[in-house]
């Protein structure tokens, strides 16, 4: 199957310390990449790379054969990054957050923020301010995003950080599924997953380790 996202001799340099050199990753349709290693080895500079947030040191990134650094306006349509922070602004409320974070890429209707809102299990939750909401309840403001009219790759820094047994049992299974429609997931994770798609593999960091 054709790559849709390919890094090709990769290299990542931070405070002047080499975090990892010539890596080569190469993603389908379908296709679910964890991201492992030790701590330091550059998890997160590695998924900031692929979501345009950094500039490699050497090598190139390329999503549906296109250079990342050429995409320009067009990356926010096929690509969704969630950190490892909640990224949310307090004072607004669980719907105000979404509408504005969906106003920078792709504005939603009040009925499907609502219905993302619902689907995280905040029902009820929509007009109250998120500086009220615990760190699991800001966590799935955050991860509501995926589950509105989003793009075909999903880029997540600890997305499992702070939810429940039963958080993390639906994020799986939303996870995979975007998968099994022809989407695809980056992500690291501390977590052990349970639920993966058939196109499921871990590339582990420590072996691209300048």
């Amino acid at each position: 199957m054709t790559p849709r996202l390919e890094a090709v001799g990769l290299a990542c340099e931070r405070d002047w310390r080499m975090l990892f050199e010539h890596l080569e990753l190469h993603l389908a349709a379908g296709d679910m990449l964890q991201i492992s290693g030790p701590n330091g080895s550059g998890k997160t500079s590695l998924l900031r790379l692929l979501s345009g947030l950094m500039r490699p040191t050497s090598g190139e990134i390329r999503l549906d054969g296109k250079p990342l650094a050429e995409q320009g306006s067009e990356l926010a349509r096929m690509l969704l990054w969630i950190g490892h922070a909640a990224g949310i602004k307090d004072l607004l409320t669980a719907e105000e957050n979404l509408a504005w974070l969906c106003a920078l890429h792709q504005p939603a209707s009040r009925e499907a923020i609502w219905q993302a809102l619902a689907a995280v299990g905040l029902r009820g939750f929509e007009d109250v301010a998120c500086h009220t909401l615990s760190a699991g309840q800001q966590r799935r403001v955050a991860l509501a995003r995926l589950y509105l009219d989003s793009p075909p790759l999903w880029i997540l820094d600890e997305p499992f950080t702070a939810l429940d047994k039963q958080g993390v049992a639906q994020l799986e299974a939303h996870l995979a599924a975007h998968c099994e429609r022809g989407g695809m997931v980056v992500l690291t994770t501390h977590h052990t997953l349970a639920q993966t798609p058939s196109g499921y593999r871990e590339l582990n960091l420590g072996q691209y380790a300048a």
